[in-house]
């Protein structure tokens, strides 16, 4: 007895037939119909859609001389654990990411050297004024966390990044639908019409950034980005004079699968861009593969802020480059409440008004 082909709905799953008198495929679930021509397509683009494989070289082997580490510490804090380098001069000072004392562990040896660094653009008054822009018109803020913020602990630091740079080769299936209304004397119509859509092509991405620190939240750093890399210089230590440097705990080999997820969603989003004319596209399945993939250290600059309202850690960074500044903050729950209670009161009363008025 021979295999029947089954072929089901790409827009609700359900088996589709044959219609004889439309000559097409049909859903008796969702009515869509299709030609017989675009569902081989399909099956052959599904076909196609094999793993996804990510190629990445290791990163660069430079390694710090025993000149550019001379006088340089290891500082720890008891707190977080989170390690910082600066030089030996730079005495008692406080963890950025907690605010708790630090002390010197020890020598500085062993890393990986940068690459690249993109040195400070922006000083100290620049972070402080960053931060009390950033808490300005912000109605739902707790006064006393503007009052009493201390501003003067802004530190800056320099962030390790790995960079990733690749080629890719990628194929995307999208759903798209248009949608189309209309009313006649006795209805309002709604019309979607579904379609799949395929894209193919070639992309390249340069200096894909993923931050080396598990004390740097990677939403937070994201949303500092972007840096400009047409400023980055190679890496001296003479740049590093006046600041801290956060030690990298998480090497290039770790840092790989997110970089994969920004390369597979950017492709995405690329390819996106050129299906025009639909109202909704949504993307389906997709199949990514890079090759020519190689990764590089760098050192960005970073402004931090950590401070502490009613018990809780609030962590700021401002783009020591670009002055871009960044950070959640807490919310006055007891002026939220009566907002929402008026809004709430009032949409009450316009209901009422309703009512009275067509009731």
């Amino acid at each position: 007895m021979a295999d029947v082909q089954e072929y089901k709905c790409p827009n609700c799953g359900g088996a589709l037939n044959f219609d004889s008198g439309i000559q097409k495929m049909k859903c008796p679930f969702c009515d869509c119909e299709f030609e017989m021509d675009a569902l081989k397509e399909l099956d052959a683009d599904l076909d196609k859609n094999v793993e996804d494989e990510f190629t990445w070289e290791a990163a660069g082997s430079g390694q710090w001389t025993e000149e550019e580490t001379q006088g340089m510490k290891v500082y720890v804090c008891q707190s977080c654990g989170g390690e910082i380098v600066g030089d030996e001069t730079m005495g008692a000072t406080s963890c950025p990411y907690c605010d708790n004392p630090v002390v010197v562990k020890g020598s500085f040896a062993g890393d990986l050297k940068p690459d690249f660094i993109i040195p400070f653009k922006h000083d100290r008054n620049a972070a402080k004024e960053g931060l009390n822009k950033h808490l300005l018109k912000k109605f739902f803020l707790p006064k006393v966390f503007k009052d009493q913020n201390h501003i003067d602990e802004v530190k800056g630091l320099y962030v390790p990044f790995w960079l990733f740079d690749t080629d890719v080769d990628g194929q995307v299936n999208y759903e798209a639908t248009k949608v189309r209304h209309w009313s006649d004397s006795n209805y309002d119509y709604t019309e979607t019409s579904y379609f799949n859509v395929y894209r193919a092509g070639n992309i390249a991405f340069d200096k894909i950034p993923v931050d080396g620190s598990t004390q740097m939240p990677d939403d937070l750093m994201e949303s500092v980005e972007p840096f400009d890399f047409n400023e980055a210089t190679n890496f001296q230590t003479a740049y590093m004079a006046g600041y801290l440097a956060d030690r990298y705990d998480v090497d290039d080999k770790q840092s790989i699968n997110r970089a994969n997820e920004r390369v597979k969603q950017s492709t995405e989003d690329s390819f996106k861009e050129s299906v025009v004319g639909y109202t909704t596209v949504t993307t389906k399945n997709s199949n990514i593969r890079t090759f020519n993939g190689k990764t590089s250290y760098a050192m960005y600059p970073v402004w931090i802020l950590n401070t502490t309202y009613n018990d809780e850690k609030f962590l700021f960074a401002m783009n020591g480059q670009t002055g871009k500044f960044v950070g959640n903050l807490p919310l006055d729950k007891g002026k939220f409440a009566l907002t929402l209670a008026g809004l709430t009161v009032g949409l009450t009363a316009i209901i009422t008004l309703l009512q009275f008025l067509f009731y």
